[in-house]
């Protein structure tokens, strides 16, 4: 069955003056994603998220949500996406409920206390809508966010850079509460990051930009290919370990990366074979690290 598109860009750019921040970025995402949007800081990811959020105007490229023209249906299209851009900004000596209550009535949103507390119960915060913002921590103002944007029960939210800034709790809970946005209440997200690490634990497909062009996109399984993995070896005597190599495990990649080093593209299901031939050689084995294909791809693309 074929799935239904939710967003779909293609060849946006825009300019701010001479500066292009955004070149040629097309990708598509699908119901039910968790979709991330992967790139350095200051590929493109903000200005991109902000045309999709019709704050600024693109120069050119089209961008169609829910099978739709954004130009066209703005008003429709932004009725059913919620988004944290930056950090959530709220009314620092309200609670948490009395926060929702007003940006509820702002938006127009029908939203009864009963469900502004279940909100508040579903992003952790049950046991603090009575309490004041401002003595809430960074990632609990974050998680108050999530909940702002569902006041409007929208079917697609964006989050940009949702765990800047945050202690490694607070990134658990907020990738932990992504996953539960995704699997209990059926959202689609666009996820903003330049963490690697936070994307493969979380998204299903992912697109990645560099320097305001979009590089590759995919589902995050076959990006990582994990049957095929880059193993890092340190040893002593590295071009007659290298000619052991090739002999033993004709490899489709080895590369020499300097005196004591080389990397070699290998099934993962052969590491153990590779450490016990250097070993029975007589090789003085410092390291065998195994590396991520994507994070030695990603780190070549941004270099490039």
């Amino acid at each position: 069955m074929e799935q239904q598109t939710i967003i779909k860009v293609r060849d946006l750019s825009k300019k701010f003056g001479s500066f292009e921040a955004v070149k040629d970025v097309s990708f598509t995402v699908h119901k039910g994603d968790v979709f991330g949007f992967l790139g350095p800081n200051g590929a493109g990811k903000s200005t991109t998220i902000r045309c999709l959020l019709s704050l600024i105007s693109p120069d050119n490229g089209t961008i169609e949500l829910f099978g739709k023209s954004l130009h066209k249906n703005r008003s429709e299209i932004l009725a059913n996406i919620g988004s944290i851009i930056e950090k959530p900004d709220f009314y620092k000596y309200l609670s948490a409920q009395k926060n929702l209550e007003i940006f509820a009535r702002i938006s127009g949103a029908n939203v009864s206390k009963k469900e502004i507390l279940k909100m508040l119960d579903f992003v952790g915060l049950g046991n603090r809508a009575k309490h004041k913002v401002k003595g809430f921590s960074h990632g609990m103002k974050q998680r108050l966010g999530i909940a702002q944007t569902l006041l409007h029960q929208p079917e697609l939210i964006i989050l940009d850079e949702p765990t800047t800034g945050l202690d490694p709790q607070g990134i658990i809970e907020i990738r932990n509460l992504i996953l539960r946005l995704k699997n209990e209440q059926n959202k689609t997200i666009l996820l903003s990051s330049h963490q690697l690490s936070e994307i493969e634990l979380i998204a299903n497909r992912m697109v990645i930009i560099n320097q305001g062009k979009s590089i590759v996109e995919g589902s995050v399984e076959e990006l990582l290919n994990s049957e095929e993995t880059i193993v890092r070896v340190e040893i002593d005597g590295i071009e007659p370990a290298m000619d052991l190599i090739r002999s033993k495990f004709n490899p489709k990649e080895l590369t020499q990366t300097s005196s004591k080093e080389a990397e070699v593209l290998l099934s993962k299901s052969r590491v153990p074979d590779l450490t016990k031939e250097l070993v029975l050689a007589g090789f003085t084995i410092h390291a065998i690290e195994p590396k991520r294909k994507l994070e030695d791809y990603f780190i070549k693309t941004i270099q490039s």
